[in-house]
């Protein structure tokens, strides 16, 4: 892998930069969700546009509800920002139901973009809150993992999704197979939850070759929004251009440093901060 700083090119004043489209729900809280992708789009120099799922109800402490959006106004949401401004990359959170799941699956096969698509499948809060139905779960298997050129799912997620429980390096391989065989171009099974050592090692894989991504685990209880903040800073790299193992060893290095910047907030968990590249 190259060692790539956590930055991209910026633009210079006045130019128009990179587009990535991000499809979640909003965060109350500002710690997750779209507010968390948008804070490390816009830090990372790209224009943020956004498609919103589903408005929650949650703090630092958990989340207390949700409101869906009809599946048409997300579609319409896609189709208007595709239509007049256009993205070079896409990235998946909450998608809050089947029925939103499927309506995003064929409007993506119907715009035909040919850019990079990041699913993070987002299927239950840090807290273990359902953001997704169990029933809703062949959704995401069956109609959007085939289209993704990436996904990023947590072990939590990991163990919904194919009931594998990933508790060491043999157990982690497999699973990132069986995700594989449900279609993406790229599995990345995310190890953070692994608490096991001292460091965070993620596998990411090809459905040939697998190549592991390790940091120091940053001992932090603030790390809201760091699932959401890995796979957008995935996406601003692929829509830069760059390999999917270089846009994730770029991922890997920004989330550790937003890690590093975490905040307390609130009585709970506060969030990952992207902030730190202000200084």
């Amino acid at each position: 892998m190259n060692s790539l700083p956590p930055v991209l090119p910026v633009p210079p004043p006045g130019a128009t930069p990179q587009r990535v489209l991000t499809v979640a729900g909003s965060d109350s809280g500002g710690g997750a969700g779209i507010e968390a992708d948008m804070r490390t789009m816009a830090l990372l120099g790209v224009h943020a546009c956004v498609a919103v799922t589903a408005v929650t109800v949650q703090n630092t402490l958990g989340v207390k509800s949700f409101h869906e959006v009809p599946d048409d106004v997300v579609a319409a949401q896609i189709e208007a920002v595709v239509a007049d401004i256009g993205v070079h990359a896409a990235k998946t959170g909450m998608l809050a139901s089947s029925r939103i799941i499927a309506t995003l699956a064929a409007t993506w096969r119907r715009l035909d973009l040919g850019v990079p698509l990041v699913v993070d499948p987002v299927c239950a809060s840090m807290h273990g809150d359902p953001l997704l139905a169990v029933s809703d779960l062949n959704a995401l298997r069956e109609q959007l993992f085939p289209l993704a050129t990436l996904v990023t799912p947590n072990l939590d997620e990991v163990r919904l999704l194919v009931d594998i429980d990933v508790v060491d390096a043999g157990s982690q391989r497999a699973a990132a197979k069986a995700l594989h065989a449900l279609g993406p171009g790229w599995v990345l099974v995310k190890g953070g939850h692994l608490r096991s050592s001292d460091t965070s090692c993620d596998l990411l894989y090809d459905g040939a070759d697998c190549y592991e991504f390790t940091a120091p685990r940053v001992p932090t209880g603030n790390d809201h929004g760091g699932g959401d903040t890995l796979a957008s800073a995935i996406a601003c790299a692929l829509a830069h251009g760059f390999s999917v193992p270089d846009a994730v060893t770029f991922g890997k290095q920004w989330v550790t440093e937003c890690l590093r910047a975490a905040y307390p907030l609130g009585h709970g968990h506060g969030p990952v901060s992207a902030l730190f590249r202000l200084s």
